[in-house]
């Protein structure tokens, strides 16, 4: 049981420049006894607006140096403050506030939300067990007009796709990975190293680009990229949902389209993922 979406901002100041983390929480404990649903004596049980508290106490005390320190610092607070305590299990989500730029100036106090990718984490810890710290990034559109096909697929008397070398190739990405047992990492340094990773396995050199002969290789790509790159991470997961555009037919409107024009096909859409890890 726990306390979700535990929403605030946490404002940092070092004189006249400011610094924002606005996050969300979800912190779902497991006690030692489970004599609250079996006998309903909750004289064990933590209530969750005192989970609440803590998380925000938390906050305010430690800051949120990272992500994944400040769910850390929420695992061990819970381990080793209450000894019915079995199991925590800690996630965290960022809103992508980003200092505002004037004329390539950093302004002190102003912000942007720029949704470029959602940042989260999760720590999760078993008495007399290690800390397990994951980490990811969500809601990352991407797109590439072209170098991208999809052929020699199978094909039986229910196809009628057809094949194609030359298409637009856009998707929403879920990436998740697990970072194996805590240690004293750099997790922000890590994270953007990873996206960085991310974009460049996707879209391939600047002036040129790289062919995708499906959603799965790039999905492929973007992991063995990662793998390669961050020692650090053990295993990796990543989906990316699909999102297909088809070429107005113009010819009745006596105009030539050549993939100039293109409508979205929301649903139903497709979706491929795979989980990659180290030997």
């Amino acid at each position: 049981y726990g306390k979700n979406t535990i929403k605030f901002l946490r404002l940092h100041r070092e004189g006249k420049k400011h610094f924002v983390k606005e996050v969300e929480v979800c912190a779902h404990l497991r006690l030692t006894s489970a004599q609250e649903y079996l006998e309903g004596d909750n004289s064990l049980v933590i209530p969750t607006d005192t989970i609440k508290n803590i998380v925000l106490v938390l906050a305010k005390k430690n800051g949120i140096p990272s992500l994944e320190q400040f769910a850390i610092d929420i695992c061990n607070h819970f381990m080793t403050t209450f000894c019915q305590v079995a199991y925590v299990k800690t996630y965290v989500q960022e809103v992508p506030w980003q200092r505002l730029h004037e004329d390539g100036v950093p302004h002190i106090h102003s912000f942007i939300c720029v949704p470029d990718g959602i940042r989260f984490c999760e720590a999760e810890q078993c008495r007399n067990g290690p800390l397990i710290v994951f980490a990811g990034i969500k809601d990352l559109k991407l797109m590439k007009t072209t170098q991208s096909g999809f052929e020699g697929f199978y094909k039986n008397e229910h196809t009628t796709l057809p094949e194609r070398h030359d298409r637009i190739l856009c998707g929403e990405l879920f990436c998740k990975w697990s970072y194996g047992e805590c240690k004293d990492f750099d997790f922000d340094c890590i994270w953007k190293k990873i996206r960085e990773c991310i974009l460049e396995a996707f879209a391939g050199p600047p002036d040129c680009g790289e062919y995708s002969p499906s959603y799965q290789k790039t999905v492929n790509s973007i992991q063995m990229l990662v793998l390669s790159r961050v020692p650090q991470v053990q295993i990796i997961e990543a989906v990316l949902n699909n999102t297909f555009y088809n070429v107005v037919d113009m010819k009745n409107l006596g105009l030539t389209n050549d993939k100039e024009v293109l409508v979205p096909v929301e649903t139903p859409y497709g979706s491929c993922s795979c989980t990659l890890g180290r030997k």
